[in-house]
């Protein structure tokens, strides 16, 4: 029988659930942010909570894409628009992980200080870079988001601990473990989620 919070979040009223999650989160925390911020974690984590908008399709099937690799198309991008989208999927991705999934970017090799780097450069750049792209409440929230990480992470993850998601945790630690070992077995286990893993060992977050 499935947990009540997994019922919650895959329901309808995901964006409710999660915006009184964000809010207890951000008072239990004493975090102050704008309303454009709330609205923008209750976006990202509604958006981000269903597998399929994490992973990525490519052209050997469905992976979920090294912010290194993220960053290297950001600075491939053809125009600044591309290159404000990608940057944007970056800092999005890697504040997700970090706040959702931070037992699990513990254990990998990588620590939480490339991830604060990597939602400094993307977010930073979004507030200057994209000021003539983006409403000066969004232009806030970019700001707020690059200079606040530790604060913003800690909030997602209170929501983590509270949602007790297990069929997303489960996804992500099965893909951990297939990216380092090659595992058939985590490899089934994606597959059975819809995620069909490529190239074991050459990404790293």
């Amino acid at each position: 029988m499935p947990e009540v919070h997994d019922r919650l979040i895959t329901g309808i009223d995901a964006r409710e659930y999660f915006q009184g999650e964000v809010q207890s989160a951000l008072q239990n925390q004493d975090i102050d942010v704008s309303g454009e911020t709330v609205v923008y974690l209750v976006n990202l984590l509604t958006t981000f909570i269903d597998s399929d908008h994490l992973f990525e399709q490519s052209a050997d099937g469905v992976m979920l894409k090294s912010l290194a690799m993220h960053y290297k198309e950001a600075r491939e991008a053809r125009t600044i628009n591309e290159r404000l989208m990608m940057l944007r999927r970056l800092g999005d991705v890697a504040l997700f992980i970090s706040g959702m999934f931070s037992q699990c970017l513990n254990r990998s090799l990588v620590d939480i200080d490339y991830y604060i780097a990597m939602v400094g450069n993307a977010y930073g750049y979004l507030s200057e870079v994209g000021k003539s792209n983006s409403s000066i409440s969004l232009k806030i929230v970019f700001t707020k988001l690059a200079n606040n990480f530790y604060d913003m992470t800690d909030v997602l993850s209170e929501v983590s601990e509270s949602t007790n998601s297990k069929k997303n945790v489960n996804v992500l630690r099965f893909y951990e473990n297939w990216q380092k070992t090659g595992s058939k077995r985590a490899a089934n286990k994606l597959k059975t989620s819809g995620i069909f893993p490529v190239n074991p060992g050459t990404s790293h977050h």
